[in-house]
């Protein structure tokens, strides 16, 4: 499921038709996807992630990094912060959304 795709879209100030054009699907299929309806196929999935740079992992819900990482920026990581990286990969959902909660109080952001 494409849970980020509308507010993505939105965000952008992309109309369904715009993006479906974008990326060469139909607009009803622009609808399905965010009504949860239908899934895209992988290639679609990348065709929209490169629209909005961001990952697919971020589209479907997996993640709530909006930035694609790469091997660059990964690079560019202490070990201590590769370290908590891998760590908080380890955490199961809820302990992960405790995690969540932590960092937007001290960041006021909405992780």
């Amino acid at each position: 499921m494409l849970e980020n795709l509308k507010r993505l879209r939105i965000e952008a100030g992309v109309s369904q038709k715009s993006l479906a054009e974008a990326i060469g699907v139909s607009q009803q299929s622009i609808n399905k996807y965010e009504n949860h309806k239908i899934e895209p196929d992988i290639e679609t999935l990348i065709r929209i992630a490169d629209y909005f740079k961001t990952s697919v992992d971020y589209l479907v819900g997996h993640t709530h990094f909006r930035e694609p990482m790469t091997l660059t920026s990964a690079h560019q990581w202490s070990e201590k912060q590769l370290s908590l990286i891998s760590a908080y990969q380890m955490l199961n959902k809820r302990e992960q959304e405790s995690i969540d909660l932590i960092l937007e109080n001290y960041t006021n952001k909405r992780i």
